[in-house]
Order: structure tokens, then C-alpha cells, then sequence
């Protein structure tokens, strides 16, 4: 069940780039965000309210909501958005592999159970590296902006790593779903008085039946059922066991891409991917060297 949702996040996630590029034709990038939350905060109190599903009522938890819903939702993704104005998304999506790197060293200050480990430590290398191996041509810092984009989508990953450790360590007794009202509804104000000021009034913008349809899908599926599920798999399996989600996304991201929008496959694609993919085989499995080298899975774990 665990891997089964594991898997369902990176494809759903791994297919919300699609859906944004699409959306970008139309509409502006904050705002587009924004619009998002806003009506992903709208339906998940109506699914709160039918399903009787209770909220945080102590002030502990409201501050741990407000602030890694500040960490996940104003900075994360307010640093993603306004960099890639001046970066390439797969440099973006390289810094952004970052999360799990920060996951694993905050685990260890947060959480005592989450060992560092080698094994760990080389499995987050494995798949950081696939990741720049497909966007390598990507990799190109050309202006003093495009410096300051990559600082700021570093610090949004540790943002957002930060965010997912708080949870795992002190959000445990919170429903998935308060946890994601309380953060959006802390979280997305930055987004939404940045994109009025700097974007204008949504009333003018483009709203094509594709940017729509954009908005319907990264709300539905790329924000509530994607979070939910996130954070009740964050409960159950170790911290970056759940953040190497964010290696896997970018794979899935250029497979789409190429096959639904015509986008020319990075010859390096498969060999990038392969590194991914070993370095979650390497988190999936556990090797123990017994009268040779035998790989036997922690299921009990993930």
C-alpha cells in the first residue's frame, strides 16, 4: 500500500509540470499559483465540513501550521515561481533534487529514529546526479539574476525539506487534511497579495478553457489528493524515503513532455533515469553481504 502510493505521488507530481507549462501559456506565473491554493482551500474546507474531519484546536499546532506553511507554500513555491523567470526549468528541477540532500541532514537533528547512513547518503547522490545528468544541457548560469534564481529555488528545497521534517516529527496526531488547510490557509496570503501587486487584477487575465483545466488538475490532483496522500505517507515511512519523490518527478516530467508536447527527449534521458532509479532501488532495498550480495526488501519500512 505504501509503495503504492509512493509511486502514485511521482506520477502525480511528475505530471503537474506538464499541466503548469500548459497553464503559463495563459496565465501569469504567481497568480497562477495562487489561484491554485485558493480554490484547493476552497474545496478542502467543503470536503472538511461534509466529513466532519476535525481541525488542530491547540496553539502548538497552528504555530507548526503557519510555519511550514509559510516554509512550503509562501517560500517554496513563491522562490520556484519567480526563479524560473530567470533559470531553466530543468536547472530548476536539479536544484530542487536538493530537497531529499536537506531532508537527510535535517532528519538527523529532528529525528534521532532516522539514521544518516551510507547507504542513504549514496542513494540521494545517485539520484541528484541522474537528475543533472538529463537537464545537463540545461546547466548554464548566464547573469547575475539567473545566480540569484538557483540561491533562491536552494532555499526554497530547504524550505520546503525543513516543512516536511517539522511534520514528520510533530505532526503526527494531525489528519492529513487539517494539516493542509492550516498550512494553505497560513501560507498562500504572500502569493496572493504578490501576484495582485506585481500581476493585476485576475478579472483581465486569460482564462482559456486549457488554463482551466490547468487550474482544475493542479488543484484537484496536484494539490489536495497529491498533499493528502503525501502527508499520510510521510507518517508512515521514514522522511527521505518520502522526499526522493522529488527525484523521481523530473523523469516523469520529461517523458511527458516529450510525449504529449512534442519536446524533444534528452539523449541522455535513459541513463539519468537509470541513476534515478538505482538510487531509489538503493532506499527501496536493503543490502545485506551474506556468502555474497543479497538484496532483500524493507517493506516493513516503505
Amino acid at each position: 500500500m505504501k509503495i503504492f502510493i509512493w509511486l502514485i505521488l511521482c506520477l502525480v507530481w511528475g505530471t503537474t509540470w506538464f499541466f503548469i507549462k500548459v497553464g503559463l501559456e495563459d496565465l501569469p506565473p504567481i497568480s497562477f499559483a495562487a489561484a491554485r491554493f485558493v480554490l484547493a482551500l476552497i474545496i478542502l474546507a467543503a470536503i472538511i465540513v461534509v466529513q466532519k474531519i476535525e481541525l488542530p484546536k491547540t496553539i502548538r499546532d497552528w504555530k507548526l501550521l503557519a510555519l511550514t506553511g509559510i516554509m512550503q507554500f509562501s517560500i517554496n513555491y513563491s522562490l520556484v515561481f519567480w526563479s524560473e523567470q530567470h533559470i531553466s526549468s530543468g536547472l530548476a528541477a536539479v536544484l530542487q533534487g536538493m530537497i531529499p540532500v536537506f531532508g537527510l541532514a535535517l532528519a538527523w537533528f529532528y529525528l534521532p529514529e532516522e539514521k544518516i547512513t551510507w547507504l542513504k547518503i549514496l542513494a540521494v547522490l545517485l539520484g541528484v546526479i541522474g537528475v543533472a545528468i538529463i537537464f545537463i544541457e540545461q546547466l548554464q548560469v548566464t547573469s547575475f539574476l539567473a545566480f540569484v534564481g538557483c540561491a533562491a529555488i536552494v532555499l526554497g528545497a530547504y524550505a520546503a525539506a525543513h516543512a516536511s521534517i517539522l511534520i514528520k516529527a510533530y505532526g503526527s496526531r494531525i489528519h492529513p487534511a487539517g494539516m493542509l488547510f492550516g498550512q494553505m490557509l497560513c501560507g498562500i496570503l504572500p502569493l496572493i497579495i504578490y501576484g495582485a501587486i506585481k500581476e493585476g487584477n485576475p478579472i483581465h487575465f486569460r482564462w482559456t478553457w486549457q488554463a482551466l483545466i490547468s487550474i482544475l488538475y493542479l488543484t484537484i490532483f496536484g494539490t489536495i489528493l497529491a498533499f493528502w496522500l503525501y502527508y499520510w505517507l510521510l507518517s508512515k515511512i521514514e522522511s527521505t524515503r518520502a522526499m526522493m519523490i522529488s527525484l523521481v518527478t523530473p523523469l516523469i516530467a520529461v517523458v511527458v513532455g516529450g510525449t504529449f508536447l512534442d519536446e524533444k527527449l534528452p539523449p541522455q534521458t535513459v541513463f539519468g533515469g537509470v541513476l534515478i532509479l538505482a538510487g531509489i532501488g538503493l532506499i527501496v532495498f536493503k543490502g545485506k553481504i551474506k556468502d555474497g550480495a543479497n538484496f532483500q526488501p524493507i517493506a516493513k519500512e516503505i
